[in-house]
């Protein structure tokens, strides 16, 4: 096994001798950093400065913790063969597959078998995972007791669950947390330099929201080690960095995964070792849960021929999501999207009107939808969003009080029944002329951006942040592209007084829609978007942004993601737990769904 080694004192700037860190230094910026980070809210325009403000003192702290994080002797690949052994003796299977580094990649899957599509590969027991209940059950139980933000937030738990046994040398899961990379890809490892090359992104926001609530997360829990009686015991109360907090809110966020409690009645949040070395590639989600046999199990995704590389699906996530949250790039993302902010003005004079059909509808007034990079680029809520933001006082008559409401109410995202032409012109009119605004707020063009990506001396975190920032503008200029063939398109049949579709009375048939994720009526799904109104937040949920980073509890697989680029530093991945295509696949009828994310 290999030695872990801690250094408790660092250099001084002096004549080579050691020092001992000042606590109640520390505690002075720990408390400043507090206070810089527990406003959730910061004024427009301002959020650059913030960031750059939370950086100087995160990096003030960082400086006098220099030289006090755990670290293990040697690297990760030393210790693939006692992770497979200690996989192996725990009843886990390791036949048919080896971990190995792939150029482009990171560490992965390497098949030494020939594997058939949907065939079980791969399965990891209970007892592997480290979970929200062996936290509780571990030396962070009376802590997890006694404090109710890691009692509401199981991702934190599980980062210092993490933490604890990093530290504990007789730890049952040290064969994993050797193994786990030292460095991760986030934005929360980008120097400032890199992260300006977000700025302008749609991105942007939710990378300046991860880092203020990482380094809020860490003041508060910095405070409550020190003070907490129960965490006198902790090995965290000699020394908790920001560095080490960094890794494990990193582990777990690129890692942590949903799994059904051990009597089915609920679901937690775990690790699941070995399983999260698979990279990422498009497809369906392979992955359940066998109550029966109490492990998580995984099928193959595809047919494998030995020497391939094993992929898994993490879920129909976007590249911002990916690089906020996994730490890399992919290509071909068939899932990208960019966020559009939308609402309707309470100063409209057919506001209320307006509310109320969108009400009946599942949709609120004010909300966060998506440019798709497919086409159409929209969903059918954003449709019938624009539909009604675009409505005469007539038209919003017509879907409240008139004849066959509840079929105008049903079909307002069916792209195959519009409102009117003069309806469809309008809401096409204003996507079109609003993706083009957002592509006046970025400084540089996507061809600027291609010539950048050919330095040979960008960093991976600069190229990562420029191929997001091309991405973005790409789906923006297809929207556009999009948009101004639809409103001409729909001009010509005003012109041409081509008569509307027709439906029929209750015909749910009616309700199949060509736009993606709208094969069910519309207030009946669910939108999967943020509200971008105005509300205070809790601590606990001020608190939590870092790691869920406003996407909810995400529960994603380990692996490193495609992309990647030296072996010092691979990244994790994350199957999606939104479902938005139906795509989740149980292996057997009775297995519960491992939620992927």
């Amino acid at each position: 096994m290999g030695k872990k080694s801690r250094v408790k004192t660092q250099k001084s700037g002096g004549g080579g001798a050691t020092a001992t860190v000042s606590t109640k230094e520390i505690m002075n910026l720990i408390t400043e950093l507090l206070q810089k980070c527990s406003n959730p809210s910061t004024a427009p325009g301002k959020e650059w400065e913030e960031y750059v403000q939370i950086r100087g003192l995160i990096e003030k702290i960082r400086k006098k913790q220099k030289g006090l994080s755990v670290i293990f002797d040697g690297n990760r690949e030393q210790h693939f063969d006692e992770l497979l052994q200690w996989a192996a003796d725990c009843g886990a299977s390791t036949e048919g597959f080896e971990i190995t580094y792939f150029p482009e990649e990171g560490y992965g899957l390497k098949a030494t078998k020939d594997i058939k599509a949907e065939e079980l590969f791969l399965w990891i027991p209970r007892k592997m995972l480290m979970t929200v209940e062996s936290a509780k059950n571990s030396i962070l139980g009376p802590v997890y007791s006694q404090d109710r933000i890691l009692q509401a937030m199981g991702n934190i738990t599980l980062a210092f669950h993490l933490l604890c046994e990093r530290l504990n040398p007789d730890s049952f899961w040290l064969p994993y947390i050797k193994t786990l990379p030292a460095e991760y890809h986030t934005p929360l490892y980008f120097e400032e330099e890199e992260v300006r090359y977000l700025q302008s992104t749609q991105a942007i926001h939710d990378v300046f929201s991860q880092y203020k609530n990482t380094a809020r997360q860490y003041a508060y829990f910095y405070k409550l080690i020190q003070t907490h009686p129960n965490a006198s015991k902790l090995p965290l109360k000699e020394s908790f960095t920001f560095d080490d907090y960094r890794w494990a809110v990193s582990s777990v966020m690129t890692r942590q995964n949903q799994i059904p409690t051990e009597d089915g009645s609920r679901v937690t949040l775990a690790l699941i070792p070995l399983w999260d070395m698979c990279n990422h590639t498009n497809g369906l989600i392979t992955t359940g849960y066998n109550l029966e046999d109490d492990r998580c199990e995984c099928v193959a995704l595809q047919d494998y021929k030995a020497g391939d590389q094993i992929y898994i699906f993490y879920g129909t996530r976007s590249n911002a999501e990916f690089v906020i949250h996994n730490g890399f790039f992919f290509n071909n993302n068939s899932h990208d999207r960019v966020k559009i902010k939308l609402g309707v003005s309470k100063s409209d004079r057919l506001y209320a009107m307006k509310a109320e059909v969108l009400a009946r509808a599942g949709i609120p007034t004010s909300s966060v939808f998506a440019l798709h990079c497919s086409e159409p680029p929209i969903s059918a809520q954003l449709l019938a969003f624009l539909r009604v933001f675009s409505m005469t006082e007539d038209e919003l008559k017509g879907h409240l009080v008139r004849e066959h409401v509840i079929d105008k109410i049903f079909t307002l995202g069916n792209s195959d029944f519009p409102v009117s032409w003069d309806n469809e012109i309008k809401l096409w009119t204003f996507l079109e002329t609003r993706a083009a605004l957002l592509l006046k707020t970025y400084k540089t063009t996507t061809e600027d951006d291609k010539s950048l990506l050919e330095k040979p001396e960008l960093s991976y975190h600069s190229k990562m942040a420029i191929q997001l920032r091309t991405a973005e503008k790409e789906i923006l200029e297809k929207a556009v592209q999009s948009a101004a063939m639809k409103r001409e398109h729909f001009t010509e049949l005003q012109d041409e007084n081509a008569p509307l579709p027709k439906y029929e009375e209750s015909n749910i048939a009616m309700l199949e829609n060509t736009i993606t994720d709208s094969k069910i009526p519309l207030v009946l799904r669910n939108l999967n978007s943020d509200d971008e109104g105005d509300h205070e937040l809790k601590l606990t949920e001020v608190l939590d942004d870092g790691i869920v980073g406003g996407l909810g509890i995400m529960n994603g697989e380990s692996t490193f993601p495609n992309h990647t680029d030296p072996k010092s530093q691979e990244n994790g991945k994350q199957e999606d737990n939104t479902k938005e295509n139906g795509d989740a696949k149980e292996t057997t009828a009775d297995r519960i769904e491992c939620s992927e994310s």
